[in-house]
This record gives structure tokens, C-alpha cells and sequence, in this order.
């Protein structure tokens, strides 16, 4: 037989327990919709945030470590005059450059000269342009390292 003590205590157990629980989901309850705004502002401002991309880091352009002999040129006709380019690579060849190859370009509408390099050719492209006159100077833009066929620089002959 038990003892009146005893259902007493068990039953104050269980009611603490109900309490306990029914505490615990209102606690729960409450701070879940400031935790849920916090972590949805948060992921807001992720979301939004600007992507920023580290520029890729092009090698300092001090002297050219090629000979102009050594420097191989890429000539491309960008302006559509049938012969521009031919004409461009024998001006090119007559200072002293290597021809690695001449061709047309993507687009026939260029306006004016450009000279491109590949990574670690800054100098050598720079000094072409010098050579040359032409003012646009700049790492490959719309072509990849293959596209140049082994050269080191590329001659966009403009209008």
C-alpha cells in the first residue's frame, strides 16, 4: 500500500514536469521569432551583398626580357581592308619582331590599333606599341593564351 506522502510527491513531480515542459515551449516560442528574423537579415545581407572579385595579379611590367627577334607577334586584321594585316606584319617584321602569325580578327569594326599580351609579356607589349605608335595597350581581352598560337603579343590592326 502506498503511503499518501508518496502519491503526493509523485504528483507534484508530474505537474513540475508539465510545468517545466510548458516553460521550455513558451521560452522556445519567444525566441525563436527574433533568432528567425536575426538569421533571415542576415542571410538578406549575403545575399545582397556585391560579389567582389580579386583581380587577377599581372607581373610588374619593368623592362622587356625579350629581344624584339625574341618577341613573337600575333597580326590580326580588325578593320576588314582586305591586306591590312599582311601590311601591318611586314611594318612589324621590318623592326626587327618575329611573326608568329597573321589573320582576321572576331570582329572587323575595330577603329583603332590595340596590342595585347599574354601574362608576363606587359613589357614586350608596351615596347611593340611604342614601336608602332598605337596608344591601346592591354592584357588579353576576348582571347585566350591559346588563341595567340604560341605568341607572345598580339597586333589588332584597327581603321
Amino acid at each position: 500500500m502506498r503511503t499518501p506522502w508518496r502519491t503526493a510527491t509523485l504528483v507534484a513531480a508530474a505537474v513540475a514536469l508539465v510545468e517545466l515542459v510548458a516553460l521550455v515551449a513558451i521560452g522556445a516560442m519567444l525566441l525563436a521569432d527574433p533568432v528567425a528574423q536575426q538569421v533571415t537579415q542576415a542571410a538578406e545581407r549575403q545575399a545582397l551583398a556585391p560579389v567582389v572579385e580579386k583581380p587577377r595579379r599581372q607581373p610588374m611590367a619593368g623592362a622587356p626580357t625579350l629581344s624584339r627577334a625574341q618577341t613573337s607577334v600575333l597580326v590580326l586584321n580588325g578593320n576588314g581592308r582586305p591586306g591590312a594585316a599582311a601590311d601591318a606584319a611586314d611594318r612589324v617584321r621590318a623592326i626587327g619582331y618575329t611573326i608568329g602569325s597573321v589573320g582576321n580578327a572576331d570582329r572587323t569594326d575595330h577603329r583603332r590599333s590595340l596590342v595585347m599580351y599574354r601574362a608576363g609579356h606587359e613589357a614586350e607589349a608596351k615596347r611593340l606599341a611604342r614601336d608602332l605608335k598605337v596608344k591601346i595597350v592591354g592584357p588579353l581581352d576576348g582571347m585566350r593564351p591559346a588563341e595567340l598560337l604560341g605568341a607572345h603579343v598580339a597586333l589588332v590592326v584597327g581603321g
